[in-house]
């Protein structure tokens, strides 16, 4: 007899998040989508209902480490946790404020290590799991703004690999996702019409879907990617190499 997995996602409402949930649904897995708006939460969920899916809403603020704990209690044994959740700031060093460099560092990287640190024990003991990190090329490529959002990926890109030594042995696969520019409500009200030339940028001459990481984030849930472990899949459409002078 095959048994129903849980996964939870955070971030679900929106971009990325929703697209993964949406997808992990259609797969039969029951999903617990996380995020801040009660009102989309219920949205999404109905429509994964809908569709045939099973799924619930649990609220929670990232940037405060009781409720992200909080949150682990609630979604109680998962077998998949995506951490999808992000803020970012693309402001330079200066213009940056203590406060939203903390802020970052606190949803990009400090709620992701509380959940995996709550939830990954229980995987452990019931021998299978699957964990992963929706990080972002901004940990790899350096620019002049964005330093903070940057840093807090690349924290967190080390950590899905240490946890991916830390958790192996007992089951539990941690891998990332790297994604390069991705339309989302974020993307297209921080650019409006300048959002398609996100896209001139890399091989592929266009914006990344949401759609299209879900599908990377399905495959490393899946039993296909069995000895895929400590990986961070780069999802940006290929860099463009310059050509020599």
């Amino acid at each position: 007899m095959t048994t129903t997995r849980t996964a939870l996602v955070t971030g679900a409402t929106a971009g990325i998040g929703r697209a993964v949930a949406l997808q992990l649904a259609a797969d039969g897995i029951d999903v617990v989508v996380h995020g801040r708006d009660p009102e989309r939460g219920a949205l999404l969920v109905k429509e994964i209902r809908a569709q045939g899916g099973n799924a619930r809403f649990a609220a929670a603020d990232l940037s405060d480490a009781s409720q992200v704990l909080a949150l682990a209690e609630e979604a109680g044994d998962v077998d998949v946790l995506v951490n999808n959740a992000g803020v970012y700031a693309f402001t330079s060093t200066p213009d940056t404020s203590a406060d939203s460099f903390d802020r970052q560092f606190a949803i990009n990287s400090r709620a992701p290590f509380l959940l995996v640190g709550a939830l990954a024990p229980a995987m452990v003991r019931r021998g299978r799991g699957s964990i992963v990190t929706i990080t972002s090329t901004a940990a790899t490529s350096p620019a002049p703004i964005g330093g903070a959002y940057g840093a807090s990926k690349a924290a967190v890109e080390l950590l899905t690999r240490s946890w991916a030594t830390e958790f192996g042995p007992g089951g539990v696969r941690v891998n990332g996702v790297s994604p390069g520019p991705v339309r989302s409500a974020g993307t297209t009200a921080m650019l409006g019409e300048n959002v398609e030339a996100l896209g001139r940028a890399n091989v592929r001459g266009r914006i990344g879907e949401p759609e299209e990481i879900a599908a990377i984030v399905r495959f490393l849930v899946d039993d296909a990617s069995s000895y895929v472990n400590g990986a961070v899949i780069v999802a940006s459409g290929g860099e463009l190499s310059s050509m020599p002078a």
